[in-house]
Order: structure tokens, then C-alpha cells, then sequence
């Protein structure tokens, strides 16, 4: 009875952490794909600072898990130590850049599917978490984990293959499909080894909160964006300052982008101490596919027969990895 309420209760929470994910960055999406496209003031002006929103939501979050350590942890110990996040920090500072760059040449649902040349999207970077995972640190996965991790990305790369939308691509800023999708695959590279770094460290600390996970990776974020944003002569840090200045809509617009990934970074690393990067990814696949079809709507460019079938396709894929784990979780049960 005992083990019936540990799983449920696991149940529970992983429901929550993919409702918090899944309503954060949706909308965090929408206000990304609205400060790439939108023009404010009487001039029509574009922000052209994306990098700065890197920078941003790295401040917001280390400050927010600096508050939730310190009212939350009563100050437990035997967490990974801060400087060991210095090389997941680089990658995952860089990679999230570049696909926030990659939005002046493509458009966002472009980006979420990212390098169609390769067949294999963006949103689909669960595979290269399990590579890397496997290649750089020997953890090994079974058959049907790779089976619904390939099964996703088919549909995620099949809708991208079917998206032709002339609409949005009026509103980029610079439109250039192969740097875009270059910056995306560059993007992917680096999310793989930051998500095989994080759960090296959790295995290497089991008590390594999230709180303490989203410190130690928003230290070194904050670091290297206060670095390639101010201390480098083609920063351009204070130019975004001044556009904020001058139109405080997108200050706003900003500002929520970065409470958003605050919450969303908290449901993220509970979720990879919880249940590790596998599951952290597999949310965040869906929830980008998910952003797909909400932008599709929000720009008035309905889906097709073919691309809804992609989105079942996709959801098939998660709910068998679903099913596998709650029966793992039962076999589990009845062996103790």
C-alpha cells in the first residue's frame, strides 16, 4: 500500500511539473515570437537585442532560486558544489543564444522544428540528450525509450517538413533559412551536453536540489551573458537598455518573458532531480510542439489534415513512454 502512494504521489508530481512547464513557456513562446516580429514606436522599430533576453532571465532566475534556497532548503548541504555547473553554464548559455538569434531568420515555429536538411528538429532533442548520455557518460537506455524518443521526433520533423508558411516570413527581421537553421543546429548540439552534464552532477550529488541546480546553472549564465553583452567591444548590452528606455511596452514584454522562464526553469530542474533530463526533455519536446500549433493558430494559419496527424503521432509517442514507465513502476511494486 505503502509503495501504491509513493507512485501516485510520484504521478502527481510529474503532472505538475508538465503543467507548470508546459504554461510557462507556451507562453514565454508567444511573447519570444512577439519581440522577434513586433515593431514598436511611431518608427516601427525592432528589437534587435535578442541575446539580451538571455541575459535577462538569467538575473531574474539566479535571483529567484537564491530566494526559494534560502526560504525553502533551511540550509541542507551535500548539493553539487557551484563551480562544478562552470561547463554546463558555457553550453548553456551559448546554446539558448543562438536560437533566440536564429528568430531573426526564421520564423518560431521554423525554429521549434528546427534543421529540416537533417531531419531531425529541435524540439526532438531528446535523442541527442540520450547520445550524449550514452556516448559521453555510459548510461544506458532500453529499446522502447529510444523507440518513443525516435517516434516523436518523426512527427515533430514530418510536421516540419509539411510547415510552408509564406505569412510569417514577411515578419522576420533578416530572413536566411540556412543560418537560421544553422544557429538551431548549433543550438541542439549544446542543449545535449548541458542536459548529459546535469545528470551527471545528479548522479555524482543525489542531494542536489533544484533550487540549487537552477543557482548553480543561472551563476554561470549571468556570468558569461554579463561578459559577452557589456565586456566585449560589439556588445550590445546598453543599446538594449535604451530601447527599453525608449519603448517600456517591450520593457514589459521582457520582464514577463523572464518571470516565465523563472517558473518555467523551477518545474524544469524539479523535474530533472526528480526524474531525470529523459522526462525533463520529453515534456519539453511536447510543450515546443505544443507552441507549434498555438502559434500556427495565434497568426491565423490553420493546421492541414497531414500536420494534425503529426500531432497525434507525436502524443503517441509520449503516451507509450508513459505507459512503459507505469509499468516499470509496477513491476517495481511487486518485486518489493
Amino acid at each position: 500500500m505503502e509503495a501504491n502512494d509513493t507512485g501516485f504521489r510520484r504521478v502527481l508530481v510529474l503532472a505538475f511539473c508538465i503543467a507548470g512547464i508546459w504554461s510557462a513557456y507556451i507562453y514565454q513562446g508567444v511573447l519570444q515570437e512577439t519581440l522577434s516580429t513586433k515593431r514598436f514606436g511611431p518608427d516601427g522599430e525592432r528589437f534587435e537585442h535578442l541575446a539580451f533576453l538571455n541575459l535577462a532571465q538569467c538575473v531574474v532566475c539566479l535571483f529567484w532560486s537564491f530566494i526559494m534556497i534560502n526560504i525553502w532548503s533551511n540550509g541542507s548541504s551535500g548539493g553539487a558544489p557551484w563551480w562544478t555547473y562552470w561547463s554546463a553554464g558555457i553550453t548553456n548559455t551559448i546554446g539558448p543564444a543562438m536560437g533566440i538569434e536564429a528568430l531573426k531568420y526564421i520564423s518560431y515555429p521554423a525554429q521549434v522544428c528546427s534543421f529540416i536538411n537533417l531531419v531531425l528538429a529541435k524540439s526532438s532533442k531528446m535523442i541527442p540528450v540520450m547520445l550524449m548520455g550514452a556516448l559521453v557518460y555510459g548510461i544506458r537506455y532500453t529499446f522502447p525509450e529510444y523507440l518513443c524518443s525516435f517516434l516523436v521526433a518523426g512527427g515533430v520533423s514530418t510536421f516540419a517538413l509539411l510547415k510552408t508558411s509564406s505569412k510569417t516570413i514577411s515578419k522576420l527581421a533578416h530572413p536566411n533559412a540556412p543560418l537560421g537553421y544553422g544557429l538551431c543546429f548549433l543550438n541542439l548540439a549544446f542543449d545535449g551536453f548541458t542536459n548529459a552534464t546535469q545528470d551527471s552532477l545528479k548522479a555524482r550529488y543525489p542531494k542536489t536540489s533544484a533550487w540549487g541546480i537552477m543557482l548553480g546553472m543561472n551563476l554561470w549564465g549571468t556570468i558569461y551573458n554579463m561578459i559577452y553583452m557589456f565586456g566585449l567591444p560589439y556588445g550590445s548590452g546598453l543599446e538594449a537598455i535604451r530601447f527599453c528606455k525608449q519603448h517600456p511596452e517591450a520593457a514589459w514584454d521582457i520582464f514577463f518573458y523572464c518571470c516565465c522562464g523563472a517558473v518555467g526553469q523551477n518545474f524544469i530542474f524539479l523535474t530533472i532531480s526528480r526524474f531525470g533530463s529523459l522526462a525533463n526533455t520529453t515534456i519539453t519536446t511536447t510543450r515546443k510542439f505544443v507552441s507549434i500549433v498555438v502559434s500556427s493558430l495565434l497568426s491565423g494559419n490553420p493546421l492541414s489534415e497531414k500536420q494534425w496527424g503529426c500531432v497525434v503521432m507525436v502524443f503517441s509517442g509520449l503516451s507509450y513512454q508513459i505507459y512503459l514507465k507505469w509499468q516499470k513502476l509496477r513491476r517495481f511494486q511487486k518485486k518489493r
